[in-house]
């Protein structure tokens, strides 16, 4: 049986189809640097509309399903072969994959003469996704994964329930808060995975005796809780009971994180940037049940944009930048172009989380954090972009 890497050695097409990650991981990129600005330009230049959509919609879309699911779909194509010995995905399979994503993007500036068809075209992407990651894990009898099958099939669900909000209005918060939850699961499970290895493996590199905590029973007890709690805001994010179990999962993962021991690996931003992403999570939690609980103190907005902008967009960029290096044979070391692409993320979630704590600088406020997130996403295009388009060292 061929492996992984004699596949990728025997591909002889356009290095940008010889692995998920590259196409992915790139021109997801762009377009989160390009769709927040043009968010912004279609309430602050025009009339708010993004092709026949309220802006507001567009965005909520594009970063969820869009740029996110670029991002999952990268990292699950490269992540599944290892985990299932199979081949991954290259070649003529990876560019249709690649095209579907593609074709979802044009079609959300469609008139609204063709909604119809431009929504089951750009719903189609997620949907064969899913059953691709289905038919790999299914087939490698890999159990241990099936719970990411589950999510990115309630991904793709939430994706299509999104596109009935116009014909069924309540539909859409619901199949917004439910995209958030699934994508927030995924950084919780896999991120709770990969944030203490690497962190172990710098440490070991270096010599340093602690380690972090191992996974363990209080790691699937976190999980289990945030999950429950990420369900009950889905059903009523504004009751007091999902509100206070927010509370409660925001703190077990601020104890999570904790036992992980990332200023151990302080000197590589590498490292670092893991710990800094995952810590918006526990942060997007409290902030959420706060929010429930105490509306006066935390407004929705920011508990919703610290779970975004904060730990998807720090996540996912820690998680390009590590896997675009590791799997292009260069060191797992972040340069300074790196670390100004994770500084320019950080801030950008910052300024993001606390304009709607400040009314009369909201504007200013949103402006900044949309030049801050365009800077961390086009810095990783094109500093990263070479690598992903060039074979392999």
């Amino acid at each position: 049986m061929s492996t992984t890497a004699e596949s990728m050695r025997r591909y002889s097409g356009p290095p940008v189809f010889s692995f998920g990650f590259r196409p992915f991981f790139l021109f997801s990129a762009i377009w989160a640097a390009a769709a927040v600005p043009i968010w912004v330009a279609s309430f602050t230049l025009g009339d708010g509309m993004v092709g026949a959509v309220d802006g507001r919609v567009w965005h909520i879309h594009e970063m969820l399903f869009g740029y996110l699911g670029g991002v999952i779909a990268g990292f699950l194509l490269t992540a599944v072969p290892n985990w299932t010995g199979r081949l991954p995905v290259t070649g003529a399979g990876l560019a249709g994959l690649f095209a579907l994503w593609l074709a979802g993007r044009v079609a959300g500036f469609a008139p609204a003469s063709l909604a119809g068809p431009a929504a089951v075209v750009e719903a189609a992407f997620l949907i064969v996704f899913a059953g691709v990651v289905w038919r790999e894990v299914l087939a490698a009898r890999n159990r241990r994964n099936l719970p990411v099958c589950l999510m990115v099939t309630v991904l793709a669900l939430a994706n299509v329930a999104f596109h009935l909000r116009s014909e069924f209005p309540a539909v859409g918060p619901g199949a917004e808060r439910a995209a958030v939850a699934v994508i927030i699961g995924l950084v919780a499970l896999i991120g709770g995975r990969v944030t203490p290895s690497f962190t172990q493996n710098w440490t070991v590199a270096h010599g340093i005796l602690a380690r972090p905590a191992a996974f363990g029973l209080f790691d699937k007890a976190v999980l289990a809780l945030t999950g429950v709690a990420l369900t009950g805001w889905v059903i009523a994010p504004y009751a007091e009971i999902p509100g206070l179990l927010m509370l409660l999962a925001g703190l077990a993962n601020v104890l999570r994180l904790w036992r992980w021991r990332g200023w151990l690996a302080r000197r590589e931003a590498l490292v670092w940037i893991l710990h800094a992403g995952y810590a918006w999570v526990a942060i997007g939690l409290l902030l959420l049940g706060l929010a429930a609980l105490a509306p006066a103190v935390a407004p929705f907005s920011a508990g919703v944009h610290a779970l975004t902008a904060g730990a998807m967009g720090v996540m996912t960029l820690a998680m390009m930048t590590r896997a675009t290096r590791g799997h292009t044979g260069r060191p797992r070391v972040a340069d300074g172009a790196t670390t100004a692409v994770y500084v320019a993320v950080l801030l950008a979630a910052v300024v993001r989380v606390c304009a709607p704590f400040h009314a009369e600088w909201s504007q200013a406020l949103l402006g900044l954090s949309a030049v801050l997130w365009s800077v961390a996403f086009l810095g990783f295009a094109l500093v990263y972009g070479p690598m992903l388009l060039r074979r392999s060292l």
